[in-house]
């Protein structure tokens, strides 16, 4: 029989929450983690103090398992050792590693030689196949899902072919599930659970400002589209966002739109930056990078993140007893 995510991981419900970098702080991952799934705080660009900053706060915020995700393409082999290096030695066993994109194969041995777990999210079946041959959690994003995009596949088709390729991986299903139904019919695709990022962008604990998250309850999938305009930062990817001015008129200036704070440094916002608005950003909230995924449609209200969690226990809780249930069902009927 399969693992689940909840069995690999050591979670009381097969949901992971994506690490979205400015959004998922430390409050939002210890939230999700102490509901019973796997919280995971968006490491992002951040090194040194600032990163020892926010895994003190993860730690301390939680004794269950929780990830640290971080973005290799985004800030380059070196920044990327330092970042593994500090959670490696600054957070206890429990703390997994997750990687939005590919890392080297030297990180991933690094990782797995230390003890940790790995969660790995791919857009393709080749890197997939990568990643669950290092033992990786593979997370399987669709082009329903919100934020940058890392393949042309959907995600159920792409969850198929990868089960189809690796028959007993631990799979994650992602992109457009906002709904205890839609995971179920991710369930029913072959994953082994689900990570959300958009249900979790509105949660209380998220560091979204207070207008991304209006937006996102307000918004329905014909809202959101895929551009490749919010590329400061972060250039090379689509993404998935709600509809802007900007996303309409990519011909303008690119000058600054607002400020923001980052663990208590102050920077610009330039139009077409790739950066999130936080609840410690001010400007012109409406142009900038509302990444949202088309979950969007089922998410109309702002909740605690337990809320969330509770609201996909009955599906995503005892799944490998729901698949065995069903296999022994469908055996019966031939």
């Amino acid at each position: 029989m399969r693992a689940t995510a909840a069995g690999v991981l050591g979670l009381e419900v097969s949901l992971l929450q994506s690490g979205m970098g400015g959004v998922a702080g430390a409050e939002l991952a210890c939230a999700v983690s102490n509901a019973g799934a796997a919280g995971c705080a968006g490491g992002y660009k951040l090194v040194g103090g600032a990163l020892s900053a926010m895994l003190g706060r993860l730690t301390r915020g939680t004794d269950r398992p929780v990830g640290v995700n971080l973005i290799p393409e985004v800030v380059g082999p070196d920044e990327l050792d330092r970042q593994v290096t500090q959670v490696l030695d600054e957070t206890p066993e429990r703390v997994h590693l997750s990687f939005f994109g590919m890392p080297d194969d030297a990180v991933f041995e690094r990782v797995r030689a230390a003890g940790r777990q790995l969660v790995v999210q791919i857009g393709t079946v080749e890197d997939g196949l990568h990643a669950a041959a290092h033992g990786a959690v593979v997370v399987a994003q669709g082009i329903e899902a919100g934020g940058h995009l890392l393949g042309t596949s959907r995600r159920d088709a792409l969850v198929a072919a990868l089960r189809d390729r690796l028959p007993d991986a631990c799979l994650v299903a992602s992109g457009g599930i906002g709904s205890p139904q839609e995971a179920a019919r991710a369930l029913a695709a072959g994953a082994d659970g689900v990570l959300l990022g958009t249900a979790f962008v509105v949660a209380h604990e998220s560091r979204a400002h207070a207008r991304f998250k209006s937006a996102v309850t307000g918004a329905d999938e014909t809202d959101t589209v895929i551009t490749d305009v919010y590329e400061i930062g972060w250039p090379g990817r689509r993404h998935r966002v709600l509809a802007t001015t900007v996303t309409a008129d990519p011909e303008q200036p690119a000058k600054f739109i607002g400020k923001t704070v980052v663990e208590g440094k102050p920077y610009l916002v330039p139009r077409f930056s790739a950066a999130v608005p936080t609840e410690a950003t001010s400007g012109r909230i409406e142009e900038m990078a509302l990444y949202c995924g088309r979950s969007c449609g089922a998410i109309s209200d702002e909740v605690p993140a337990a809320e969330v969690v509770a609201m996909f226990a009955p599906v995503l809780a005892g799944t490998e007893v729901v698949k065995t249930k069903e296999r022994a069902e469908s055996h019966v009927g031939r």
